[in-house]
C-alpha cells in the first residue's frame, strides 16, 4: 500500500504547489486591481499615488505564477532507454521506444486537453499542428542522413525552433513540463542545442545505462557542460535489472551482489563530484538505479501499481522533495517579498499623502521646492551607481576578452597532449586509401569539433565565475546605495509631511527599507518568466547567463569551430598523403597528424583570438548593459513617481475642492485592502512551510 501512496504523494504535492501558486497569483492580481482602481479614482480626488511600477511588477509576477511549471530537461546518449524512462515516468506508452534517435527537433512535453503536436518555426511562419504519426514521419531522420547533413554543415530542419507535444496526463496537468533533448555526442550542433536549454530548467534528468557505465562521451559531456555550473542533476542508471541477466548464473546472489557493488563503485567514482552542494554529499539523493521497462510495464497494467524495486519510488520521492519543497518555496519566497514591497510602497505613499490634504497650493509648492536638493541627491546616487556598473562592465569586458585571447593563443602549447583523447578511432592510414578518405575526414572533423567545443566550454566556466563575482560585488553596492537612497527619501518625506519617519530596527533583508530598485539589483526580487526558450528560471532579477550562452555557444564557439575545422583539414590531408603507404608508418602517421594539426592551429590562432575576442567583449558588455539599463529605469521610475505624487496633489487642488474626509476614507480603504491580500499571502506561504516541515 505504501508503494502506491508514495506515487500518489508526488502528484498530490505537485497539485498542492499548483494550488498555492494559483491562490497567491489571485492575491497579487487583486492587489493590482485595487491599486489600478485607486489610481483611476485619484484623478477625481487628491491625485494618483504614482504606483505604476508596482502595478506592473506584481501583474507580471501574477501572470508568471499562473503559467509556472516545473521544467525537467532529459539528457542522455543514444540507446540509454530515454524514451522508455520517460514513458515510465509519465505512466503511459506515449513516446515510442523505437523512435530513431537522430532527430534535431527539441521536443517539449506538456499538458493539453487533446493529444497533438505543434511545430514552432523560427522564420516567422505560423505554427503547424500534426498528429503523432505525421510528426514522427516528418521530423525524424536516419543516422546516415544526419551524418551527411552534419558533414555539409546543414541543420536537418533549419526553420524549426522546437516541437510541443500536448497530452492529457495527470503528471503534466499538475505542473510538470519535460524537455526531451537530442542524444548526446551525436553532433556538436545538437549538443549546443541541448546546452542552450540547460540553464532554463529546474532540474536535469541524466539517463545512463548500467551495462555501459560512464562512457567517454558521457564523462566528456558532464565534465565540460555540467561540472561547476551549479545545476541540479538527477542521474538515472537505467536497465539495472539487466545486471542479473548478464551473469552466467542469475540466481547466484553473491555474484550478483559483487557485480552490482563493482558497478556502484564505478558510477560513484565518476558521479560523486556532481552530487555535492556546499560541501555536503547528496549522492544518495541524486543517483538512482532504475528499471524503466519494469516500471513501465507495471504502470501500464495499473497506474497506481507497485513500483517497489524499480528505483522509481526513490527517484520520484527525491525529485518531489527538490521541486515542491526546495524550488517552489524559494520561488514563492521571492513573490512574497515582491508583495511585501508593493504593500510597503502603497502604505508609504498614503502616509505621505494624508498630512498634505489640509495644505493649500502655495504651501505645497513651497514644500516641493524645499525638497529639490534631496531629489538632486537621488539622481546623484543613480549616477554614481550607474557609473560603478559601467566601470565594472568595462573592466570585466576587457579582462575576460583578454583572458579569452590568452587562452586561445595557449591552445598550441597543450594541443599534443589535449588532442590525444579526441583522435579518430579509424586507422590513420585509412586516409591513404581513397575509398576510406571521406570517412576518415568525417571522423577527424568531428574530433576537432569536440576538442574546440570542450575547450571553449571549459573557458566559459571561468568567465561565468568572474562575471558572477562581479555581480555579487554590484549586489553589495546596490544594498549600500539603496540604504543611502532610503535615508534621502526619508528626509524628503519628513520635509513634505512635517512628521518623522518611523524606523523598523528589526527588519530582515527582505523587509528592510531598501527601495524596490535596490532589492531588484540585489537579486531579492525576481520577475523571471518560465519560458523555456527565453528567460531563465534562476532566482535573479535578470538573466545574464542566457546572454553569454547566446554569444558563446551559438556565435563564439560556432565561429571558432568553423574557423579551425575549415583551415586544418586540407593541410593535414596534404601532409598525410606525402607519407606513402606502409604498415610500419602507422605510428609515424599519427605523429604527423598531430604535428601538422598543431602547426596549422598555431598559425591561425592569433587570427581566431583577435576575431573572437571581440565577440567575447561584446557578450560581457551586454550582460552589464542589460543590468544597468534595468537598474537605471527602475531608479528613474522611483524618482519620477515621488515627484509626481506631489505634482498630482497640487494639480488636483488647483482645479477642484478635495473632500478631506471622503479622501481619508478612500485612502485608508486602499491600504486596508492591500494589507488583507498580503496577510492572505503570508498565511498561504506559512501553511505550505508547515506542511513540509
Amino acid at each position: 500500500m505504501s508503494q502506491q501512496l508514495d506515487t500518489d504523494t508526488f502528484i498530490n504535492d505537485l497539485e498542492r504547489v499548483a494550488q498555492v501558486r494559483s491562490e497567491i497569483a489571485e492575491c497579487l492580481s487583486r492587489i493590482a486591481d485595487t491599486i489600478k482602481k485607486a489610481e483611476l479614482a485619484g484623478e477625481s480626488s487628491s491625485g494618483k499615488l504614482s504606483l505604476e511600477r508596482d502595478i506592473e511588477d506584481i501583474t507580471v509576477a501574477s501572470k508568471n505564477l499562473k503559467e509556472g511549471v516545473f521544467r525537467l530537461l532529459v539528457l542522455g546518449d543514444m540507446k540509454r532507454g530515454k524514451s522508455t524512462f520517460l514513458n515510465a515516468l509519465i505512466g503511459e506508452n506515449l513516446l515510442p521506444s523505437d523512435v530513431n534517435p537522430c532527430t534535431a527537433v527539441l521536443t517539449v512535453l506538456r499538458y493539453g486537453a487533446e493529444k497533438k503536436v505543434t511545430i514552432h518555426f523560427n522564420d516567422g511562419k505560423d505554427s503547424q499542428t500534426l498528429d503523432f504519426q505525421n510528426f514522427k514521419y516528418k521530423y525524424t531522420i536516419d543516422p546516415a542522413e544526419a551524418k551527411k547533413l552534419e558533414q555539409e554543415k546543414k541543420p536537418a530542419f533549419p526553420d524549426v525552433d522546437y516541437a510541443v507535444v500536448e497530452y492529457p496526463l495527470a503528471l503534466l496537468e499538475k505542473g510538470i513540463e519535460i524537455v526531451d533533448s537530442p542524444g548526446l555526442n551525436d553532433t556538436e550542433a545538437r549538443n549546443e542545442l541541448s546546452l542552450g536549454y540547460v540553464n532554463n530548467c529546474h532540474a536535469i534528468l541524466f539517463v545512463m545505462r548500467a551495462s555501459q557505465p560512464c562512457t567517454l562521451g558521457e564523462r566528456r559531456y558532464l565534465e565540460n557542460y555540467i561540472k561547476g555550473r551549479g545545476l541540479t542533476v538527477f542521474f538515472l542508471i537505467n536497465a539495472w535489472d539487466q545486471v542479473r541477466e548478464s551473469l552466467i548464473d542469475p540466481d547466484d546472489t553473491e555474484e550478483l551482489q559483487a557485480s552490482e557493488n563493482r558497478l556502484r563503485q564505478v558510477f560513484k567514482a565518476n558521479l560523486a563530484e556532481y552530487c555535492s552542494v556546499d560541501g555536503q554529499d547528496i549522492y544518495e539523493e541524486r543517483v538512482f538505479e532504475v528499471s524503466s521497462i519494469q516500471a513501465l510495464r507495471r504502470r501500464l497494467k495499473n497506474p497506481q501499481g507497485n513500483l517497489a524495486e524499480t528505483g522509481f519510488l526513490e527517484f520520484m520521492g527525491s525529485l518531489n522533495t527538490f521541486l515542491t519543497r526546495e524550488r517552489a518555496i524559494a520561488e514563492l519566497r521571492q513573490v512574497r517579498t515582491l508583495g511585501r514591497q508593493t504593500c510597503k510602497n502603497t502604505q508609504e505613499a498614503i502616509a505621505r499623502r494624508l498630512p498634505l490634504l489640509d495644505q493649500d497650493v502655495n504651501e505645497l509648492k513651497k514644500r516641493l521646492d524645499s525638497v529639490e536638493p534631496e531629489f538632486n541627491k537621488l539622481t546623484g546616487i543613480r549616477d554614481q551607481f550607474q557609473k560603478e556598473i559601467i566601470n565594472k562592465r568595462d573592466t570585466q569586458a576587457r579582462k575576460i576578452s583578454e583572458s579569452f585571447r590568452g587562452y586561445v593563443l595557449n591552445l598550441g602549447n597543450t594541443f599534443e597532449t589535449d588532442f590525444l583523447r579526441y583522435q579518430p578511432e579509424l586507422n590513420v592510414l585509412d586516409f591513404l586509401s581513397s575509398g576510406k578518405r571521406d570517412a576518415f575526414n568525417e571522423a577527424l572533423q568531428k574530433a576537432f569539433e569536440q576538442y574546440i567545443a570542450d575547450k571553449a566550454a571549459a573557458w566559459t566556466l571561468t568567465a561565468e565565475k568572474d562575471i558572477n563575482g562581479a555581480f555579487q560585488e554590484l549586489s553589495r553596492s546596490a544594498a549600500q546605495y539603496g540604504a543611502t537612497y532610503s535615508q534621502v527619501t526619508d528626509k524628503i518625506t519628513e520635509k513634505l509631511t512635517g512628521q518623522p519617519v518611523k524606523v523598523n530596527t528589526h527588519s530582515t533583508p527582505e523587509e528592510d527599507k531598501s527601495p524596490g530598485w535596490a532589492k531588484w539589483a540585489m537579486g531579492l526580487l525576481s520577475l523571471s518568466k518560465g519560458n523555456f526558450a527565453g528567460v531563465a528560471l534562476a532566482g535573479a532579477g535578470f538573466d545574464w547567463k542566457n546572454i553569454l550562452l547566446n554569444y558563446f555557444t551559438v556565435i563564439g564557439v560556432g565561429g571558432i569551430m568553423t574557423a579551425v575545422t575549415g583551415i586544418l583539414l586540407g593541410p593535414i590531408g596534404f601532409a598525410l598523403l606525402g607519407l606513402g603507404v606502409g604498415i610500419l608508418q602507422t605510428n609515424q602517421a599519427r605523429k604527423e597528424l598531430v604535428k601538422t594539426a598543431k602547426t596549422e592551429l598555431v598559425k591561425y590562432l592569433p587570427q581566431i583570438a583577435h576575431e573572437q575576442s571581440q565577440t567575447v567583449y561584446d557578450a560581457v558588455k551586454e550582460c552589464f548593459d542589460s543590468y544597468e539599463r534595468e537598474v537605471s529605469l527602475r531608479i528613474n521610475d522611483d524618482i519620477v513617481s515621488r515627484k509626481s505624487e506631489l505634482d498630482n496633489l497640487i494639480q488636483q487642488k488647483e482645479t477642484r475642492e478635495i473632500n478631506r474626509e471622503s479622501e481619508l476614507q478612500r485612502l485608508k480603504k486602499i491600504e486596508e485592502d492591500v494589507i488583507v491580500e498580503i496577510q492572505t499571502i503570508e498565511v498561504i506561504y506559512s501553511d505550505l512551510l508547515a506542511y513540509y516541515s
